[in-house]
């Protein structure tokens, strides 16, 4: 668990590393812009816009290289933690035989009767008798629960 908390922070110190550059650029441009803007008297919003856009985009040009590197270095550490890592600790991973001795989906495949019926008679919808129609109760957890639509009608007898 330790592994994946630090892994998540050099995540987030990358997400850092590749965007301060950015951010600082555009708040630079913004501020020097704001200062001539000042000194001007001109107050055109559209202005700061361009070299703002065209700063930031500098930067990645300049800095694109070394984002991809870093960015790679993460993949590849993660990937490392991944598949040597993880994968020989054992209390994480299943051994390779688990379902030769269990069978996970027994309940869901025990088959009872419908499917025989609907595969002997392709065109006949099966339908559901009312003995064997699901009775619906309201959930019992929650401190005085209102009723819904259903348990509404089988209150006032409808």
């Amino acid at each position: 668990m330790e592994v994946l908390i630090e892994y998540l922070a050099k995540g987030f110190l990358l997400m850092l590393a590749i965007s301060m550059p950015c951010v600082l650029v555009a708040a630079g441009i913004g501020l020097i812009v704001g200062i001539l803007q000042a000194v001007t008297q001109v107050q055109e919003q559209t202005i700061a816009a361009a070299p703002k856009i065209l700063g930031v985009f500098l930067v990645i040009i300049i800095g694109g290289i070394g984002f991809i590197n870093m960015l790679k270095g993460f993949v590849i550490d993660g990937m490392s933690i991944a598949f040597n890592l993880v994968s020989k600790n054992d209390s994480f991973v299943l051994p390779s035989d688990y379902y030769k001795y269990t069978t996970p989906f027994e309940r869901e495949m025990k088959n009872s009767g419908e499917i025989d019926y609907i595969m002997k008679h392709p065109g006949k919808v099966p339908y559901i008798d009312n003995q064997h129609k699901i009775k619906y109760y309201g959930a019992p957890n929650t401190p005085m629960p209102k009723p819904n639509f259903v348990e509404t009608n089988k209150i006032l007898g409808r």
